[in-house]
């Protein structure tokens, strides 16, 4: 697939799921897909764990929406930076809903094959999100 393709199938994956159409992901997944994100302690298998990732923040952000930013494509690997946006009124891996308006910034590399994506390395603000829902406190200003 070209890198154009390649991309849109990308942008695809990270924007289509948070519109609550989880169907993309069986399309877009391979079956031995793995992703890695630090903030999570084991790496996501297959589209099923894409999905329960997907589902974990939906449910604690309703209006959830990740909106592409940037992308470059060489090859079979695509670089995406992305922004996530939505409210919290949802419990959050034991966090109650605070009502706070949540908005991060994310990294995504991306490596697909036959019109799949079968690896992800993902890196975002999570503290950024910890002090905006005031779960640990902002950093002072110097």
């Amino acid at each position: 697939m070209s890198s154009e393709q390649n991309k849109t199938i990308v942008r695809r994956l990270l924007e289509e799921p948070w519109k609550g159409d989880l169907r993309i992901v069986d399309e877009l997944i391979d079956r031995n897909y793995v992703g890695y994100d630090p903030s999570i302690p084991e790496p996501r298998r297959g589209p099923d764990g894409f999905k329960e990732n997907v589902s974990t923040y939906r449910e604690a952000y309703s209006d959830a929406r990740i909106t592409v930013d940037d992308q470059i494509a060489e090859g079979d690997k695509v670089a995406t930076r992305w922004t996530g946006r939505g409210k919290h009124d949802g419990d959050l891996m034991g966090v109650a809903p605070t009502g706070k308006q949540v908005k991060v910034s994310g990294l995504t590399l991306s490596r697909l094959a036959n019109g799949k994506v079968i690896e992800e390395y993902t890196n975002w603000d999570t503290f950024g999100m910890m002090q905006q829902l005031g779960i640990v406190p902002e950093l002072a200003h110097a």
